[in-house]
């Protein structure tokens, strides 16, 4: 159930799951996202934010040590939450209340970008939620955020400059992009938050930046003239970055994967140079005998070009069915996972429903059954029950086996004969 990660773009990507054996499969699927600008005189703007600071200083030193805490609190508690109408997390309804004034919101804000650490694959997802919950910013509260940032060709203000500080920034410049969409997300993606994620793109970046820098200029091409705004900068530069990234799809470095996946994506839906052949034109299926249905899919869902693997960067809970059915027998498929955050893996009949806005994917329903290893439980008929194995991490092979639950009378007993485990 997509109860509380639904609004989570998904993470460290956005999550992704691969098929490595060829029988059915069903996904669910997310991640997230950021924001970000700069001034030209930054020297002068130090200064600047310097002394906006010491003025602050008797509302913030006491509230901002509070607030790093309330964040913190989140991102523990996140794993519990499981069903849609649980009420969310103290912590939670606290730094909503903060974030209802200007001042509160940036210190939210700023709170995200240096408290929530590089490790928790969970973290971009606290990101976009805790921004979902939060009222929308002014075009004061944005601008002041930018100035405080700092943006530019050569990287955040040193306050910022730490990579998972870098991280956390795209993730909120996307998140921001996607939820004032329209005139705010053209005033927010200046010259300068441009050059910043364009400058992130270059191969001797971290992956994990460069992967989230991509993630926040896909969030902020949903907006037409933004879209035109990065095809061109990205084709007038002489580095042709996605070019030289999407040749990582299958390097061994999952994150480095995940760039590859995504700018291939990229290239093929979003930012197309003229040309360019399709990626699924140039794809050996010669021995692939099933992959994920791009025509039985919810539709924010990415699928890679060869149909077996599939990301989430969207904030809501998507979903998959694959191209083969079975109705005997016993069988049996794999799953390498690529993320390691909230995925429901497992089988559904051609009955269960995706309903993705509602945070309702495989699992969710009676005609379904799925495994969530980040949260560790199965859930079946919107409900779950905890599993003792451990949470799931990047390059784990997760094996589904279902076997003789396949006419809709033997439904109710469907997750009598499902099994899972896991090999590393």
């Amino acid at each position: 159930m997509g109860s509380c990660m639904c609004k989570e773009k998904t993470s460290t990507g956005r999550e992704v799951g691969r098929v490595v054996a060829q029988q059915n499969v069903v996904t669910d699927d997310h991640d997230s996202v950021d924001l970000t600008h700069q001034v030209t005189n930054r020297t002068q703007h130090s200064s600047i934010v310097s002394s906006v600071t010491s003025l602050r200083s008797g509302y913030s030193k006491t509230q901002r040590r509070n607030i790093n805490v309330l964040v913190e609190e989140t991102l523990n508690l996140i794993r519990t939450l499981i069903d849609n109408e649980q009420e969310p997390p103290q912590a939670m309804i606290q730094l909503h209340k903060i974030a209802e004034t200007e001042e509160g919101w940036m210190d939210v804000a700023k709170s995200l970008i240096l408290s929530i650490p590089l490790d928790d694959p969970l973290g971009p997802a606290v990101i976009t939620l805790l921004l979902d919950e939060c009222p929308l910013p002014t075009k004061e509260a944005i601008a002041e955020l930018r100035e405080t940032l700092c943006l530019s060709k050569s990287g955040p203000t040193k306050l910022f400059s730490e990579c998972s500080s870098q991280r956390n920034i795209c993730v909120l410049l996307g998140c921001l992009a996607e939820k004032l969409a329209g005139p705010n997300s053209l005033a927010l993606l200046t010259n300068e938050v441009l050059e910043y994620l364009i400058t992130n793109l270059a191969v001797h970046n971290p992956p994990v930046i460069i992967l989230h820098s991509l993630v926040a200029l896909e969030k902020f091409a949903q907006t037409s003239e933004n879209k035109t705004t990065i095809t061109r900068a990205l084709q007038m530069s002489s580095r042709r970055p996605l070019e030289k990234l999407e040749i990582w799809w299958h390097n061994d470095d999952f994150l480095r994967r995940e760039v590859g996946f995504c700018s291939q994506w990229c290239l093929d839906n979003l930012f197309t140079p003229e040309g360019r052949q399709y990626s699924y034109l140039k794809e050996d299926l010669t021995n692939i005998n099933v992959m994920l249905n791009s025509n039985d899919v919810s539709e924010y869902l990415k699928i890679s070009a060869d149909g077996l693997e599939a990301r989430c960067d969207a904030s809501s809970f998507e979903s998959v069915r694959s191209t083969f059915q079975v109705d005997s027998g016993v069988w049996y498929y794999e799953v390498t996972v690529i993320t390691a955050g909230v995925m429901q893996i497992g089988w559904a009949t051609k009955d269960s429903s995706f309903l993705n806005h509602e945070g309702y994917g495989i699992g969710d329903d009676e005609f379904s059954i799925a495994y969530d290893g980040c949260r560790q439980r199965i859930w079946y008929g919107a409900h779950s029950h905890s599993q003792s194995h451990p949470c799931w991490k990047s390059d784990l092979n997760l094996h589904l086996q279902q076997k003789g639950m396949y006419g809709s009378e033997q439904l109710n007993r469907i997750k009598n004969a499902f099994h899972l485990d896991y090999t590393e």
